[in-house]
């Protein structure tokens, strides 16, 4: 079986990126895929990543404005088992190939709905575009302060579509899981607003905490890792003698002694008393001077000199800094079989993306060249009617969630595979999370005080744990006796390591056979990079997104002084910000959905690997692939605006909005919206002169947007068939999601009580089932599950306590709150 899906139908009636993507790894994986496009074929073409996200597919044409046509969609639909669709509201019903009608036909399809903004709400009629959904909700907002400007700054990576696709994947997948059971489909939701939720770590928590305990969050709790916007020392970006630049990912202490080593420093920092605690035990002062020794000793070699001797240590995670295209050559990457080469009858030798993941038993396989719009259309419409599914005779109880009934065993730190746990745990898994018995996962002690837990409570959310040394043999006994029950084991440690620890894939299997055994780590088990460790800003430096972040004019010329690299090393860090972290973990929850399902068709479990640098090529899908005559990747302009004068923020009267009116269509619109004559510009009147004078309409819409205010803009712009948000609305993604009428009527936002500050709302799900929702949960204490599990596992009081006084398990103790503010 070379794929776990050979026997799904799905129909694609999506249009452009997110449901390409969705549609192109289901299509790898084995499922027949058939493109409805309309006369001409899906506008998506255009994109330069289409050639990718068309692999594998046929292709039909069906006018669905025809009656005829919607009757030949509706033949395809009875025998189908999946359907994908990208309408906004109101459209699907117009073409009668909406969930309702649909399902009506065919009641076991699984109905996968993937719009810009949701289907209810004010804004669900807004145009389906990243930037203007990123500004909107406050994720804009995250990057104020990259460069030294006031107010939000354009959100490179699109992490909202990347989110959605993989939600949308896993979604289809959970409620295929669920069909026999259920006896019937369902209707999958997701969008590109509720793709934004993931990548929240702070600010929702934050804006309900804050009011409560104002004193205990006050400072920032990561205030001590570096001044003014600088990184921890771990995490430092360095220029290196030829003008490259390296990422270092040095989370933890002893990964930063390896960096020190390796640059020839252990005498000069860890062995000068004035440096001892390095790195987070210093003094502000000391911490400034090893960043600036740092600095200056990196500036005496190559980039590539550099990353010889790292890669000779072993232990020091850090990356040349690249784009998207160099990374397509990335040996790990090539090893791995990450990148494929494939042939294309109109583009060449395409070198792109290569499967999601590496299912060792059922591995799929990267299809042919997408097809021609209708390339396939005689020949489907004259295949035999496909049987559609029915369900068992016996099916069961109905399951209230997705993964009712399953069981994850996580063995995971920090943020990329916990938080893609979570993600399984908010489908309704029984998610387990191992911990260590010296402070738990070590996301728990990275920052001071309360504000320190934000983190961890998002990935902990729907889990129980509990604390064990793995190390020992009484510790591994705990654990062989939870894999018995387990039906997923999802692990971020480097090879090796989980035999070493009794979680290894054979030892696992030993214990019980059909488990799907899910590794996480920074390269993959292949190529150089396999035993280094890594952490978010490698893949962030890797493939591309960071530096399309920093702007046109990163790095800036003319280094004059230490404090000049300092600024542009600061300016690479501010935007090289967290998201490979979560891009990762929506491809976790993927790629364990993919494994489940595949047991489910085989009976069998399976090893499966995943790379944080793999998933981030699928986060940067747009421009990982290269042939000839591709278009560039955009770029931003100096102060990270946008990268033209019709994608871009502006200021308004009183604010910011965001302008997105780069096709014909809303150019259009704009011109004849216009109060300042620009519509009347002959310069502007085609595509070709508006980009030829760019500044031009840039300086003429900055002098029209300063005129009104930004509410205003919005709605008579959006009116006019404009996309147009107003971008200052909201100082956080946290703000928006607790005020905003939007969020509130697409149930962006879930009730949680924590054991320790009790009620809060937590972000929801990124996807939603309309017949068996989630169950997402608040996030966890250290071992607040320690005695539970250890009772479950057939452990008496008297052995507990005994495993306690030996240190092989471990419960945190709950810091004391005082009482709460009283918030109006």
């Amino acid at each position: 079986m070379s794929g776990p899906f050979e026997a799904l139908r799905v129909i694609d009636l999506s249009s452009g990126q997110p449901g390409g993507v969705t549609t192109m790894v289901l299509a790898d994986y084995g499922a027949d895929v058939i493109k409805v496009e309309p006369p001409g074929g899906d506008p998506g073409r255009a994109e330069p990543a289409s050639p990718m996200w068309l692999r594998g597919k046929r292709s039909v044409t069906l006018d669905l404005s025809d009656a005829a046509d919607r009757g030949r969609l509706h033949a395809l639909v009875r025998g189908a088992d999946v359907v994908v669709a990208s309408f906004a509201p109101g459209e699907g019903e117009a073409a009668e190939a909406d969930y309702e009608t649909l399902s009506a036909l065919n009641p076991g399809l699984v109905y996968c709905s993937i719009t810009g903004w949701g289907l209810s709400g004010p804004y669900a009629h807004y145009p389906a575009s990243e930037p203007l959904v990123a500004a909107k909700s406050g994720r804009m907002q995250s990057f104020a302060g990259v460069v030294r400007r006031e107010g939000p700054a354009y959100s490179a990576v699109k992490t909202g579509t990347h989110a959605a696709t993989q939600s949308a994947i896993a979604g289809i997948l959970g409620a295929l899981l669920v069909r026999d059971r259920l006896g019937s489909g369902q209707l999958v939701e997701t969008s590109v607003l509720r793709g934004m939720l993931p990548y929240d770590f702070r600010t929702l928590i934050a804006e309900q905490l804050t009011p409560r305990y104002p004193s205990l969050l006050a400072d920032d709790p990561f205030a001590r890792f570096g001044p003014d916007g600088l990184p921890m020392l771990g995490y430092q970006p360095v220029m290196t003698k030829d003008g490259r630049w390296i990422q270092f990912a040095n989370l933890l202490e002893h990964l930063v002694h390896s960096s020190l080593v390796a640059m020839d420093l252990a005498a000069d920092v860890l062995g000068d008393p004035r440096y001892a605690g390095t790195p987070n035990g210093l003094t502000p002062e000391a911490r400034e001077e090893v960043r600036n020794i740092m600095l200056e000793r990196v500036q005496e070699r190559t980039a590539a000199e550099w990353m010889e001797a790292f890669s000779e240590n072993g232990n020091v995670a850090a990356e040349i800094v690249g784009t998207a295209q160099e990374a397509l050559s990335h040996p790990d990457m090539e090893a791995n079989r990450e990148v494929v080469d494939m042939e294309h009858p109109e583009h060449g030798t395409v070198r792109q993306l290569g499967l999601l993941a590496r299912l060792t038993e059922t591995p799929g396989e990267v299809g042919g060249a997408g097809p021609q719009p209708g390339e396939h259309t005689t020949e489907v419409l004259a295949e035999a009617p496909r049987a559609a599914w029915t369900p068992p005779s016996t099916n069961g109880s109905p399951p209230k969630h997705p993964l009712e009934g399953v069981t994850v065993l996580e063995f995971a730190t920090i943020i990329a595979a916990p938080l893609g746990a979570s993600l399984l745990g908010d489908m309704g898994a029984r998610v387990i999370k191992v911990e260590p018995v010296d402070g738990g996962d070590p996301i728990r002690g990275l920052g001071v005080g309360l504000g320190a837990m934000f983190g961890s409570a998002k990935t902990t959310a729907s889990k129980e744990s509990i604390c064990i040394d793995l190390k020992s043999e009484r510790g591994q006994e705990i654990v062989s006796r939870l894999i018995e029950h387990a039906d997923v084991i999802v692990h971020n440690y480097r090879p090796g390591v989980p035999d070493r620890l009794g979680i290894g894939y054979e030892q696992a299997k030993a214990i019980k056979p059909d488990i799907v055994w899910v590794s996480v780590n920074g390269y993959g088990p292949d190529g150089p990079g396999a035993r280094r460790p890594s952490a978010h800003p490698i893949p962030g430096a890797v493939c591309g997104g960071a530096l399309m972040q920093s702007g046109v004019d990163w790095p800036p010329n003319g280094y004059s002084s230490i404090d000049d690299i300092r600024e542009a090393s600061r300016w690479f860090s501010r935007a090289n910000e967290g998201n490979p972290d979560p891009n990762t973990s929506m491809c976790v929850a993927t790629t364990a959905m993919l494994g489940l399902m595949a047991r489910h068709q085989t009976g069998k479990g399976q090893r499966i690997f995943l790379s944080m640098l793999g998933a981030n090529g699928y986060a940067n899908a747009e421009d990982f692939l290269s042939y000839d005559g591709k278009a560039e990747r955009p770029t931003l302009d100096r102060w990270l605006h946008g990268t033209s004068a019709l994608n871009r923020l502006y200021r308004s009267q009183d604010g910011w909005v965001f302008l997105a009116a780069d096709d014909d269509a809303s150019w259009g619109a704009l011109a004849a919206a216009s109060v300042n004559g620009i519509g009347a510009d002959g310069r502007f009147a085609t595509a070709e002169g508006r980009r030829e004078h760019d500044a031009a309409l840039t300086e003429a819409l900055e002098a029209m947007f300063a005129l009104r205010d930004a509410d205003e803009w919005e709605r008579d712009l959006i009116a006019a068939g404009v996309g147009c948000v107003n971008a200052g609305a909201y100082d956080s993604p946290g703000a928006f999601l607790l005020e905003d009428e939007h969020a509130q009527a697409n149930g962006l936002l879930t009730d949680a009580q924590h054991a320790l500050w009790g009620e809060y709302r937590r972000w929801g799900p990124p996807s939603t089932f309309s017949a068996t929702p989630g169950n997402p949960h608040a996030g966890v204490l250290a071992g607040q599950h320690t005695d539970e599990l250890l009772a479950e596992a057939g452990y008496s009081p008297a052995e507990v306590e005994a495993l306690r006084a030996d240190n092989v398990v471990w419960s945190e103790v709950p810091m004391e709150l005082p009482e709460p503010v009283t918030v109006a």
